[in-house]
């Protein structure tokens, strides 16, 4: 079957593997047909991926096909189309004993950890299927994605009415956006970039969005929100000096949400973090939850993911089309990669 796996920083490349010779019990073979690239497969082309080893099948933004089931298997069957939910927990750690297997200690995601999806078929635990009848397999693929956003967002606990400040309007930054609107949240946006500034505004309806290309935000936030400062703020940058610079944004009594990492340590002010008795909070993933709500809502017509695909490339012709998506004048809001 056709692959395509990242051999070092900088370089995929294509080959022939075998396909899946075996199907175990509560396991599934699926046929991969949309693969959504993301940061993590940016970040991991460029070489600045945490948790990362090389060489690796990236892809875990999947919408696939399900081909085979094992014994025991009776949630899904051949035929059904499914978003897969690439963490594989171990159950047994102390994360996982206390429902939260998304940061379980033995953690291995699809396409990081172990290898993914860029390739023809693969077997997952039919466990980790999340089936829908409606949906396309664009719209499947696009699910892990909008889950990111949604755990933050649950991490957060946002009441309506209350300002939040998203930073950086890439994917992962849309997909908190969505929920924080779903929440009744006034949303903010800011970013560097004005074409996904307009997105936000256009494809979103998001009201307030700021650039930082012009330096610090403090005072247009402080005006946008009567001198009050977000209350949440959640940076999906994965950039050092933003990160940084987000404990300035967040309001006394406020929280602190970093939805995006990179390979370094952050750093803050201890007596202006206390000061504000500011709440710091990770956010890791998703939860077979989280998959099952976006699908319903997505079913719905709650959330529209039309816009978001801006790029699109057959598995053949990734090599040489993924280059232009990690470079920020392409325009890319989100690639797919179709087989």
């Amino acid at each position: 079957m056709v692959t395509l796996r990242l051999e070092e920083p900088g370089r995929l490349a294509l080959s022939q593997t075998e396909a899946p010779a075996r199907v175990g019990a509560g396991e599934a073979r699926v046929r991969v047909h949309r693969i959504g690239v993301c940061g993590t497969d940016i970040h991991a082309f460029g070489g600045k991926q945490p948790f990362f080893t090389y060489p690796r099948i990236l892809g875990h933004e999947l919408g696939i096909e399900v081909l085979e089931v094992g014994s025991g298997v009776n949630s899904i069957r051949p035929g059904d189309r499914c978003s897969v939910e690439p963490y594989l927990h171990c159950g047994a750690c102390i994360a996982c004993r206390r429902g939260k297997p998304n940061c379980c200690a033995h953690l291995k995601v699809l396409g990081v950890h172990t290898d993914g999806g860029m390739r023809e078929e693969l077997v997952v635990p039919a466990a980790k299927l999340h089936p829908s009848t409606r949906l396309t397999f664009d719209q499947l693929a696009l699910v892990e994605t909008l889950g990111i956003g949604c755990h933050a967002v649950d991490r957060a606990n946002l009441e309506a009415g209350e300002f939040v400040l998203v930073i950086g309007a890439g994917p992962i930054g849309l997909s908190v956006m969505q929920f924080a609107v779903e929440a009744g949240a006034r949303v903010i946006v800011l970013d560097i970039n004005e074409n996904r500034l307009r997105f936000c505004r256009e494809q979103l309806g998001v009201e307030h969005t700021l650039s930082a290309a012009a330096g610090p935000a403090t005072e247009a936030l402080l005006a946008l929100t009567g001198g009050d400062l977000p209350t949440a703020v959640f940076d999906a940058t994965g950039n050092p000096k933003s990160m940084m610079a987000a404990f300035d944004y967040t309001a006394p009594g406020g929280r602190l949400i970093f939805v995006g990492l990179f390979q370094g340590d952050v750093t803050f002010n201890d007596p202006h973090f206390h000061r504000r008795e500011l709440t710091l909070l990770a956010s890791r993933n998703a939860r077979s939850t989280d998959f099952t709500r976006i699908i319903r809502l997505i079913e719905s017509g709650r959330i529209d993911t039309t816009p978001w695909i801006t790029h699109r490339a057959p598995l053949q012709e990734a090599v040489l089309a993924f280059p232009s998506w990690t470079k920020p004048e392409t325009g890319v809001i989100k690639a797919m990669i179709e087989l």
